[in-house]
C-alpha cells in the first residue's frame, strides 16, 4: 500500500468543545510542556489542569482551565479562590458553557463576576501581543473575529461593540488558542471531520429558551453535516463548532488511512451508555493498495449561486481567478435568459463549508451581484495521486484516479506539457501520448 500526505480524522459522535478537543490532541501525544509553554505567553492568569477519567467505560483526557483572576475577584479572602472555579465552557455536557450569552446544557455552573465580557479588541490586543509563533498567533486571531462577526450578525450590531462572554473568558481564550498550537504541532496536510451531534433539547441564554444548537453554534456550523442523537442536552458547542469548521478540510466518514495514534478527549458529563469524548485518529493517507478495498465515501459540499445581467464579460474571468485564489473546488458559468429579457450568467461556485464565507466575499466584490445562495449537496470523487515521468524534453506530471485501489483514469498534466512543447516546438498531443506512454511502460 502506498501513502500520502498526513491526514487527521475527528469523531464527533458526542458533539465537539474547545476542552475536548484540546484533551483528545495531549492524548494523542501533544506534549503538555509545548502546550503550557505556549499557553504562558498569554497575559492572562490561569492555570492547566489535566487528568484521566473514564466516560462510559472509555479512558480519555480531562482538560479544565482555572481562571484564577476570576477566582480572587469572586472570593478574594478564600484560599478556595486558587483552586476552585474550574471548568471547561464547552461541554456543558454537563454544565452552561459560557458561551455568548452563558447557556446551560444540563447544570447552572457560571463564569464569577467580572469574566468574561471583553470586546474584540481587546481580545486581540491579548492574543497580539503574546509570545506565540506568527502562524498560530494569526490563526487564532482570525478564528476569534469569526465568532465576534458570528454574535455581531445574530444581533444586528457594529462588530466593535460586539462583547463576547464566550470567548472573553479566559477558558476560551485557553482552548481556543491551545486548539490553534496543538494543529499547528501535529502539521497535518488534511483533516476531516464526521457529521457533528448536536445534542438536543434547549438552553437558556440571556435573550430566553432556544433549542440546541443554540444561535450561535447554529451559524458556526452553516454548511457542516449535523444530527441529533443520544442525550438531549447541548453538545456542540460555539467554541467547537467554530473549531471544527475553521480547521476541516472536509465533512464525511473516516477516510482511507493508516492509523499510528489515536486520542480521546473527555467532556464534562460521564452519560450512562454514550462515551462523552471527542476522538481524534491521526496517520498517512491511503492512496492506493491492492489491500484497501473501499470504494470513496461522499463528502458535503456547497454551491454558491448567483445570477448576473449587469457585469461586463471582462470581469469575469477576474473574478474566477480570485475565486479559484481564495479556495474555490470549482468555478462555472452558465448563460441564461433573465428577466426583462436580458440575457445573463449564473455563476456556481463549489466549495467546502470552511472557504463559504470567503468566497461570498470574492463575490461580492469582484461582481455586481447582490445577493447569493447556497445549496448543501453531497458529492463523490475518486481517489487521485502525482506521479512523474519522464519524456523528451522534460518531466510531466500524471494524475492517478483510483477507486478501491484500482485506476480508472491517467492523466498528463497539460501544463507541464505546453511547457515542454514550448521548449521542443513538438505537439501538446505528442508530449501528451509520450507522457501516457511513459507511465504505462513503468507499471
Amino acid at each position: 500500500m502506498s501513502v500520502e500526505g498526513r491526514v487527521l480524522y475527528i469523531e464527533c459522535a458526542a458533539g465537539a468543545a474547545g476542552d475536548m478537543l484540546l484533551g483528545a490532541f495531549l492524548d494523542a501525544g501533544l506534549p503538555i510542556d509545548v502546550l503550557r509553554q505556549a499557553l504562558g505567553g498569554l497575559a492572562v492568569d490561569h492555570e492547566l489542569r489535566v487528568s484521566r477519567v473514564m466516560r462510559a467505560g472509555v479512558s480519555a483526557t480531562r482538560v479544565e482551565v482555572v481562571d484564577r483572576e476570576a477566582a480572587r475577584r469572586a472570593d478574594p479572602s478564600s484560599a478556595a479562590a486558587e483552586r476552585a472555579h474550574t471548568h471547561d465552557h464547552a461541554h456543558t455536557h454537563d454544565h452552561p458553557h459560557p458561551h455568548d450569552h452563558g447557556h446551560d446544557g444540563g447544570g447552572h455552573h457560571h463564569h464569577p463576576p467580572g469574566a468574561g465580557h471583553r470586546s474584540l479588541a481587546e481580545i486581540e490586543r491579548l492574543v497580539g501581543t503574546a509570545s506565540l509563533s506568527p502562524r498560530v498567533r494569526a490563526r487564532a486571531i482570525a478564528l476569534i473575529g469569526r465568532l465576534a462577526q458570528a454574535e455581531a450578525d445574530i444581533h444586528q450590531m457594529p462588530l466593535q461593540d460586539v462583547h463576547l462572554h464566550e470567548v472573553g473568558a479566559v477558558d476560551s481564550i485557553i482552548d481556543i488558542v491551545g486548539v490553534v498550537v496543538a494543529f499547528d504541532w501535529l502539521g497535518v496536510d488534511e483533516v476531516v471531520v464526521s457529521p457533528v451531534n448536536v445534542g438536543g433539547g434547549t438552553v437558556e441564554i440571556a435573550h430566553g429558551t432556544f433549542p440546541v444548537p443554540a444561535p450561535a453554534t447554529a451559524r458556526l456550523i452553516a454548511g457542516a453535516p449535523v444530527y441529533s442523537a443520544g442525550p438531549q442536552v447541548e453538545l456542540l458547542t460555539p467554541t467547537g463548532a467554530l473549531l471544527l469548521t475553521g480547521f476541516a478540510t472536509r465533512f464525511g466518514p473516516m477516510p482511507a488511512m493508516t492509523i499510528d495514534r489515536v486520542g480521546y478527549g473527555a467532556g464534562t458529563r460521564d452519560f450512562p451508555s454514550v462515551p462523552n469524548v471527542v476522538r481524534l485518529f491521526v496517520g498517512a493517507r491511503a492512496v492506493e493498495g491492492e489491500r484497501v478495498p473501499s470504494a470513496t465515501a461522499a463528502e458535503t459540499v456547497i454551491s454558491i449561486e448567483c445570477e448576473i445581467d449587469d457585469m461586463s464579460p471582462q470581469l469575469f474571468g477576474p473574478a474566477m481567478d480570485r475565486l479559484f485564489a481564495a479556495g474555490a473546488l470549482d468555478v462555472f458559468l452558465t448563460p441564461v435568459q433573465m428577466k426583462k429579457n436580458r440575457p445573463g450568467t449564473l455563476v456556481t461556485v463549489l466549495a467546502t463549508a470552511e472557504t463559504r464565507a470567503a468566497l461570498v466575499d470574492v463575490l461580492f466584490a469582484e461582481t455586481t451581484t447582490i445577493g447569493v445562495r447556497f445549496t448543501t449537496m453531497t458529492r463523490e470523487t475518486l481517489e487521485r495521486r502525482w506521479e512523474e515521468v519522464v519524456v523528451d524534453g522534460g518531466t510531466v506530471r500524471m494524475k492517478i484516479a483510483t477507486r478501491a485501489g484500482r485506476v480508472l483514469n491517467v492523466m498528463p498534466e497539460i501544463d507541464d506539457c505546453l511547457r515542454i512543447a514550448a521548449a521542443t516546438g513538438r505537439p501538446v498531443k505528442e508530449i501528451q501520448d509520450a507522457a501516457r506512454r511513459a507511465w504505462h511502460a513503468g507499471k
